[in-house]
């Protein structure tokens, strides 16, 4: 699928510059990134449609973690001492 984008000079500039010192093509600076821009923003996406999930489901049954539960948990990660994750509770 061919796309065109139009830069201003300025920007169309800054990166011919990027592609010489990196030296790589222009088009492949932008396609790099517009990728890297497009999964920033899927994941993004991903991480606030989980939240509108938790948020419906503690809604809906009440059921969390404290921060200081959660805290708790997080500081064994890593350790000899490390836990699974604690039960919800309500």
């Amino acid at each position: 699928m061919a796309t065109s984008i139009k830069l201003d000079d300025n920007l169309k500039g800054r990166v011919q510059q990027l592609a010489h010192q990196r030296q790589r093509t222009a088009h492949w600076i932008m396609r790099e990134a517009i990728r890297q821009y497009v999964e920033r923003e899927e994941t993004r996406e991903s991480f606030k449609q989980e939240a509108l999930t938790s948020w419906a489901e503690y809604k809906e049954t009440g059921r969390h973690l404290t921060g200081e539960e959660t805290r708790t948990w997080l500081r064994t990660w890593g350790t000899d001492a490390e836990t699974e994750l604690p039960t919800c509770h309500e």
